[in-house]
């Protein structure tokens, strides 16, 4: 469980501080209040990353040099700092050196927000971004293998647009290293895939009422990386970038059998889409023995009456749950317990309703 979450210059916050309920906690306020920011600070602490930026400076509040996350987690007091350059971290305040080390003594964490819909609606990149925050989760090798990869594809696209000529001796270097990471990525976004696709299945069952049926499809390269990136040299010469890697992966949704992503309807994109997350939530449970921190952002008042209880009631069991909201009706309607904090122009006040 996570508790006594605190935050100093991080985004709008000055300093704030949240005692978070270990079934629910709701922060309800109108929109550009801060609620977003809150639990953002929380998944950036468990998971030293951001669902909303990949530049960290982004996180510190205008004027000042760092922003401060703390929190405790099944009793181990997490801390993360950040400037414009660097970041520390530290558990029960001794610093931690290793962010491998660090994330193991940090739990699980399922972001949800509007912007989901993606998932069916954008590029491919979002559904790789997708996996890349559940794998990064579940296996102990997956984070290692997608920073290297990344640096090596870096190296390799600068050598492949650097010269007139190419230096194909450099860009085969970059293909040896990309090879071994590569191998990596592909069998545990397979992994991952066929362990999410049956709870997908059966969430999405529930939601529609039993009357769809989905499936999910990683479709994964065949063969090794750099024999394949030998055989495309004339396609790079042209375009001048790496033509092939878990850079462009991509994974297939099926809705009764067609492409979920031309032809679900505004509803069924919204069932596929929750489907995912709680596949996520179970599947994360299943690795690592524990239940997922939630972090559920202006979700449920988007959601009728039916999929809001049902997207209650498939969460894994135990789990704790951090939502924001702009108003209330729905939590009372469903008779929503736990604590309520209203977020204001960057202040919390407790068990408060209502914004002057």
């Amino acid at each position: 469980m996570l508790s006594d979450l605190f935050v100093r210059d991080f985004r709008c916050f000055a300093e704030a501080r949240v005692e978070l309920h270990p079934d629910v906690t709701l922060l309800v306020g109108r929109n550009a209040q801060g609620k977003t920011s809150l639990i953002e600070a929380a998944c950036v602490l468990m998971r030293l990353q951001s669902p909303r930026t990949a530049n960290r400076s982004e996180l510190v509040r205008f004027e000042a040099s760092t922003c401060l996350v703390e929190a405790v987690w099944s009793g181990k007091r997490l801390r993360y700092a950040q400037n414009a350059t660097s970041r520390r971290l530290a558990l029960d305040g001794v610093t931690c050196g290793k962010s491998a080390d660090y994330l193991a003594a940090a739990g699980l964490v399922v972001w949800m927000d509007h912007r989901d819909m993606n998932l069916l609606r954008g590029g491919a990149e979002h559904r790789r971004r997708f996996l890349d925050f559940a794998a990064s989760q579940m296996f102990p090798d997956y984070l290692h293998a997608l920073r290297g990869y990344e640096r090596a594809l870096r190296g390799r696209n600068y050598v492949l647009k650097r010269d007139a000529v190419i230096a194909w001796k450099q860009a085969d270097a970059f293909a040896r290293v990309m090879d071994g990471f590569a191998a990596v990525l592909w069998q545990r976004r397979a992994e991952l895939c066929e362990a999410l696709n049956p709870q997908v299945s059966a969430a999405h069952a529930h939601l529609s009422e039993g009357n769809e049926r989905t499936r999910i499809e990683f479709m994964r390269h065949e063969g090794a990386l750099f024999d394949s990136l030998l055989a495309m040299r004339d396609e790079e010469a042209r375009a001048r970038s790496t033509a092939l890697g878990p850079h462009r992966d991509e994974v297939a949704m099926y809705l009764n059998d067609r492409d979920a992503t031309s032809f679900a309807s505004e509803g069924q994109q919204r069932s596929f889409v929750l489907s995912m997350k709680l596949a996520q939530a179970h599947v994360l449970e299943k690795a690592r023995g524990e239940a997922p921190l939630m972090l559920i952002d202006d979700v449920f008042g988007e959601l009728d009456e039916y999929r809001r209880r049902a997207l209650l009631g498939l969460l894994p069991n135990g789990t704790q749950k951090i939502i924001t909201t702009t108003n209330l009706d729905w939590a009372e309607k469903d008779a929503l317990s736990g604590g309520i904090h209203e977020v204001c122009q960057g202040q919390i006040r407790a068990n408060r309703l209502a914004c002057p």
